[in-house]
């Protein structure tokens, strides 16, 4: 049932450094398309002052996640829930921080729509939004390996593809989610943070 994948054991490291340097001491953390569960063991494990609850769609992955959480045996790592993102209802209450890492560009964009909109309803005022993977910024890929591996994307699914910074934010900012910060990530990847709360919305 537990899973492991190779991306979640290269990228855990650098994700961290930057959660740890942007989450306040405490909090409530949904992690959105959890995959295997790896991330949600590992971060939890080094933020124990965060309740930590992981989520999917797919039942298998669910499974990977659960057996990722009881080899665990972390307080802080809540049960894994079964949560599809374009659902009025999460049924997950109030979180301090929402982090989805490379599920929106395997997705359709009303996913991406959905993930934002629903990471709003959620968050309590200052709570973050955090989302890792490729994007183009300004239109524009980082790379081009990320130019080669959008177009796998696209031909394997349409609605696919690594998307623009640009259009991300200006969905988040039309639900009143800031623009915080881009860190730059090791294989070409991003970290975007988006805050709930201020009234004064910027661009990347």
């Amino acid at each position: 049932m537990k899973q492991s994948w190779a991306a979640p054991d290269r990228n855990k490291l650098p994700i961290f450094d930057v959660l740890a340097r942007v989450l306040p001491a405490r909090g409530a953390l949904l992690e959105i398309a959890s995959g295997s569960g790896q991330h949600a063991a590992f971060f939890a494990e080094r933020f124990p002052s965060w309740t930590w609850t992981p989520s999917d769609v797919s039942e298998e992955n669910l499974a990977s996640v659960s057996g990722w959480a009881a080899e665990s045996g972390l307080d802080n790592l809540h049960a894994a829930v079964r949560l599809d993102v374009c659902e009025d209802d999460w049924k997950v209450g109030d979180v301090d921080a929402v982090f989805c890492a490379n599920m929106i560009h395997i997705a359709p964009w009303e996913c991406c729509v959905a993930l934002i909109r629903g990471a709003a309803r959620h968050l309590n005022p200052g709570g973050m939004l955090l989302l890792y993977g490729p994007f183009r910024i300004s239109g524009e890929h980082t790379s081009d390996s990320n130019r080669t591996f959008d177009e796998s994307l696209r031909a394997r699914d349409a609605r696919w593809g690594v998307r623009n910074l640009n259009e991300v934010t200006a969905l988040a900012n039309a639900s009143q989610l800031e623009f915080v910060e881009r860190v730059a990530m090791p294989a070409n990847n991003q970290l975007i943070v988006y805050s709930k709360a201020s009234a004064v919305l910027s661009q990347p």
